[in-house]
C-alpha cells in the first residue's frame, strides 16, 4: 500500500473513516469526501463537518496526506473536481473505495414513496456508479492496475421484506461490480464487492434503526434488537465490528488480491446460509 492513493466516499464516520485510517496505516495517501449534512428522505441522521475533519487529522497524525472535501455523490460535476483535485496533488490514483450509502426501510413495495426510492437508488446505485466514473480514467492512465471496491450489503447477495429500496440498489451494485470487473480486467484493475451484515456502526445503532426492529418498544436500544439481529446470522453474534469490514476492503485494496477480480465477500456471519 505504500505510496498508493485511494479515493473513499463516506470517509467522515463508521466505515468510511475506519478504511481511510487503515489504508493510511499502511501507507496510502487519501482523497476523502463525505455529504456532511442530512439528506431529504434519508432517516437517518448523517455525518458532519466536524466528523469529515476527524478524519483528516487521524490520517494527518499517521504521516500521511490527505484531501477532503464535502460531496454529495449524486453531484457528477463536484465528484470529478475533487477527483481531479486529489490526483494532482497526490500525484496518482490507484484504489476507489464507494462506501457511501444509507439505509431505510420498513415499507412494503406498493406503499414506498417515490422520492424515497428514488434517493435510494440515487446515492446507494447511481451515486457508485458516479464515483467508479470519475475515478477508473485515472487509474488506466497511471498504467499500474489498481483495486475498486463497492460496498453493497448482505442484502445485495439475498431478499428482505420492507427493503425492497435497499435490496434493489445493492443487488445493482454487484451488476455494476461485475461489469467493472469485466471491463477492466485487461488493465489489471480488480473490481471487488464487500457485503456486510448488520455492522456496530452509526448505520444501524441508531433509533430509526432501533424502532423498525422493535416498534413495540417505547424507547428501544442495542440491547432490545441484539437478539432479532443475531436470528439472521448462523454463527452467534448479533453484529460484525466495522474493523471486520475494514480487513476485507485492505486484502482487496492490497496487492495480496493482485488476481482477485469480480468476488462478492460476504462478512454476514453466515447469513447468506440461512
Amino acid at each position: 500500500m505504500e505510496g498508493k492513493v485511494a479515493f473513499i466516499t463516506g470517509a467522515a464516520r463508521g466505515q468510511g473513516r475506519s478504511h481511510a485510517i487503515k489504508l493510511a496505516e499502511e501507507g496510502a495517501d487519501i482523497i476523502a469526501i463525505d455529504v456532511c449534512k442530512n439528506v431529504d428522505h434519508v432517516q437517518l441522521e448523517l455525518a458532519s463537518p466536524g466528523d469529515l475533519l476527524e478524519t483528516k487529522e487521524r490520517v494527518e497524525a499517521l504521516g500521511r496526506r490527505i484531501v477532503i472535501d464535502e460531496v454529495d455523490v449524486r453531484d457528477l460535476d463536484a465528484l470529478q473536481r475533487v477527483v481531479d483535485r486529489g490526483v494532482a496533488e497526490l500525484g496518482r490514483l490507484d484504489i476507489i473505495l464507494a462506501n457511501a450509502g444509507i439505509g431505510n426501510g420498513g415499507q412494503t413495495v406498493e406503499a414506498i414513496d417515490e422520492a424515497v426510492w428514488q434517493t435510494m437508488m440515487d446515492i446507494n446505485l447511481t451515486g457508485v456508479w458516479k464515483t467508479v466514473k470519475v475515478g477508473i480514467p485515472h487509474i488506466v492512465a497511471g498504467g499500474r492496475g489498481g483495486s475498486i471496491v463497492l460496498t453493497s450489503s448482505v442484502a445485495g447477495l439475498k431478499a428482505y421484506p420492507q427493503m425492497s429500496q435497499y435490496v434493489s440498489a445493492k443487488h445493482g451494485v454487484v451488476g455494476l461490480m461485475r461489469s467493472c470487473a469485466v471491463e477492466l480486467a485487461p488493465h489489471m484493475i480488480r473490481v471487488n464487492s464487500v457485503h456486510p451484515t448488520h455492522v456496530n456502526s452509526p448505520m444501524v445503532m441508531n433509533d430509526e434503526t432501533f424502532r423498525m426492529f422493535r416498534p413495540d418498544l417505547e424507547n428501544p436500544g442495542p440491547d432490545d434488537i441484539a437478539p432479532l439481529c443475531q436470528m439472521f446470522h448462523s454463527m452467534p453474534r448479533p453484529w460484525v465490528e466495522i474493523e471486520d469490514i475494514t480487513n476485507a476492503v485492505l486484502f482487496f485494496a492490497s496487492d495480496e488480491s493482485r488476481y482477485v477480480t469480480g468476488v462478492s465477500m460476504p462478512i454476514d456471519l453466515g447469513s447468506c446460509l440461512k
